[in-house]
């Protein structure tokens, strides 16, 4: 079970975020990037699990530069309301909020950063326009294949599903295209697939994508 902290980011912004600590020495650390629902009770559990499996974890909560404590679930309603807080926030404000995680997931050693739909994207100009990561993991960024020709800073790996409406594969194969020596990997499923609280949870496909991205981390973080 992890706690919020407060964290500060290089243009003097305060916001929350959630530190989920491993029971014994930490191997590293891992920025967790929410999807457009803000630091909900998924996000908390991917960050613990982050922790379960021996790294801190850190999770910024990025729509408090817009509204504190912002929490949404999966419905309709939900979705609009986070769409509504994403089209509020730059990129350029969120990997502020991402590089002061970074920092204090880096008291824990290397660094990776994993993202989720729009954190998927963010995790993504994480690795292209920040320094200090060692490792990323992106899960079905939307608009990624906008920045697909960015040059990443670290290994990444890729997880797409298949039947991800959100994403056309047109985008997908921009990223292939771009970055052959990058692990790009599509999964029998549709968007949101890692997700357990959404209808589209798909077991088989998270606990792969899972595992992959733990060996890429252990291989580059520890």
């Amino acid at each position: 079970m992890g706690e919020f902290i407060q964290l500060t980011a290089s243009d003097g912004h305060k916001f929350d975020a959630y530190l989920a600590q491993p029971s014994g020495k930490a191997k590293g650390g891992v920025v967790i990037v929410q999807e457009i629902f803000g630091i909900n009770a998924h996000i908390r559990s991917v960050a613990d699990d982050y922790a379960s499996e021996g790294y801190l974890a850190v999770a910024p909560a990025l729509f408090d530069r817009i509204e504190p404590k912002i929490e949404l679930g999966y419905e309709a309603e939900d979705i609009e309301k986070g769409r509504d807080y994403k089209g509020r926030c730059s990129d350029d404000a969120a990997l502020l909020d991402i590089a002061a995680a970074q920092g204090t997931a880096a008291a824990a050693g290397k660094v990776g950063v994993v993202g989720y739909c729009w954190g998927g994207y963010l995790a993504w100009l994480s690795t292209t326009r920040l320094d200090g990561f060692d490792a990323g993991a992106s899960y079905y960024g939307g608009g990624i294949g906008s920045v697909a020709t960015e040059k990443p800073k670290c290994p990444v790996i890729f997880h797409f599903g298949e039947n991800d409406h959100a994403i056309p594969m047109e985008d997908v194969e921009k990223v292939k295209a771009a970055h052959p020596e990058l692990a790009v990997n599509l999964y029998p499923a549709g968007h949101g697939f890692n997700c357990d609280h959404r209808g589209s949870y798909d077991a088989t496909s998270a606990k792969i994508a899972r595992e992959r991205t733990l060996e890429l981390f252990g291989d580059k973080i520890g």
